[in-house]
């Protein structure tokens, strides 16, 4: 909340960098609807392919990892939760499902926020979605292994009322339209990290926000390149973001820049995969194996030929089958099986 404070966000300084990286985000957005007009079916395979990357980033930042070949089925629904990693990845499935499915309508609110920290944890801890009961520190473990205390955050007692005027704060800017909401947006999720309203769980649950804020500023692209993955692969300028940025936030005296400039390079890094991936594979229309080839390179690491054809619609099945066998001889996929049913595997990217 103290970055809505006594005007704190309208009033802070803004570079000609940060202007120009949310003059891109908006050209980006304003091509987002072109792009997903041109390829349904290759946007298709993006949207499969960046939630399981997201399921498994989200969760694997915070050390919560399932064996090799599990994933997959985890998210896909085809198999059950069996220890307690599975359960969380499983939870968070279903949230993320659930903020694709309707990002309009789900507005912000402390009940909201529990519920999706009551849903990551859904199958594996029934009392989940309280707020934090003890005081918490967010710690650094050094490299001789001595733990530091990084950030305090909010007390446990004070966290239910920093967290009701947060999100109040928040929509009463979006309201009177004085901020950019991608600002508002970067600045309620340093808030949220800062008052760290939960006892495990509050990196997923930004991370969850964020997604959902960003839809509701219009930025959709979160839908198709996995905003979690991005994350994990700046993992280290990610956390020293959030640490510049904390630092003096109980005395409204923290400067929010380091983080909104991450904040906004993660978005802009999204749009650029995404006008690439999707640029690439509209060129080759005319080309109907190479389309095959590039969904391929984008599904599920085990595929068939049914869950291929669903997603290069109007290309008949014996083109596909070509394209397997042309992608068999370069050794870039392998059949696992015989007959029509048989699963296929991807080799490498």
């Amino acid at each position: 909340m103290k970055s809505f404070e006594h005007g704190y966000l309208r009033d802070m300084p803004i570079s000609h960098g940060l202007l120009s990286s949310v003059g891109l985000l908006r050209e980006y957005r304003g091509r987002e609807a072109l792009f997903t007009r041109q390829s349904p079916e290759v946007l298709e395979t993006l949207r499969r392919a960046a939630i399981v990357q997201s399921v498994e980033s989200s969760n694997r930042i915070e050390g919560v990892t399932v064996a090799e070949g599990r994933i997959d089925p985890l998210v896909l629904k085809r198999a059950k939760p069996r220890d307690r990693a599975e359960q969380e990845v499983a939870g968070y499935r279903d949230v993320l499902a659930h903020i694709h499915a309707d990002p309009a309508g789900q507005e912000l609110s402390t009940v909201l926020i529990r519920g999706l920290h009551r849903s990551i944890y859904k199958y594996a801890d029934p009392k989940a979605g309280r707020w934090k009961r003890t005081d918490n520190a967010i710690l650094e473990i050094r490299p001789d292994g001595r733990q530091v205390v990084r950030f305090r955050p909010v007390s446990a007692l004070a966290t239910p009322k920093y967290m009701k005027r947060l999100v109040d704060l928040h929509a009463r800017e979006l309201a009177a339209s004085s901020v950019e909401p991608l600002l508002a947006a970067a600045a309620l999720v340093l808030d949220f990290e800062c008052v760290h309203p939960f006892a495990d769980g509050n990196g997923r649950v930004g991370r969850l926000l964020t997604l959902l804020l960003l839809y509701q500023c219009g930025y959709g692209v979160g839908r198709y390149i996995s905003l979690e993955r991005i994350v994990e692969q700046s993992k280290e300028t990610y956390y020293e973001a959030l640490h510049r940025s904390s630092q003096g936030w109980h005395a409204a005296r923290h400067d929010l820049r380091p983080w909104v400039e991450y904040f906004l390079g993660m978005l802009t890094a999204a749009y650029g995969d995404f006008e690439a991936r999707v640029g690439t594979i509209s060129s080759a229309k005319g080309a109907k194996r190479e389309l095959v080839k590039n969904a391929i390179r984008h599904l599920l690491p085990r595929f068939t030929v049914g869950e291929l054809q669903a997603v290069c619609k109007g290309i008949s099945r014996k083109t596909l089958v070509r394209a397997l066998r042309d992608l068999r001889a370069q050794g870039l996929v392998r059949c696992l099986g015989r007959g029509p049913d048989a699963r296929w595997e991807r080799i490498g990217r």
